[in-house]
C-alpha cells in the first residue's frame, strides 16, 4: 500500500476527505478522483471507473496545471 488506510466517510472521516465531502461528493468507492486548484478547493470529481488516462480527466489537469 502507498498509504496507510484510513476512514473516508461517515463520523469517523479522516479531515482531509470530511473537506472534500463539503466542497463536492463522498466518495463512491476506491478510486474517486478529486482535483484541486492552487488554492486547494476542489474543481472537480471524477468517479472510480474513470481512467487516470481518460481525455476529460487530463484535459481538466492540462487546464488547472496552465493557470496562475
Amino acid at each position: 500500500p502507498m498509504f496507510e488506510k484510513i476512514v473516508v466517510t461517515g463520523d469517523g472521516a479522516h479531515p482531509l476527505y470530511r473537506q472534500l465531502t463539503i466542497e463536492s461528493e463522498a466518495p463512491s468507492w476506491n478510486f474517486t478522483k478529486y482535483l484541486l486548484d492552487r488554492e486547494g478547493r476542489v474543481v472537480a470529481r471524477f468517479d472510480p471507473r474513470t481512467a487516470p488516462n481518460d481525455e476529460a480527466l487530463v484535459g481538466r489537469i492540462e487546464e488547472l496545471l496552465a493557470q496562475q
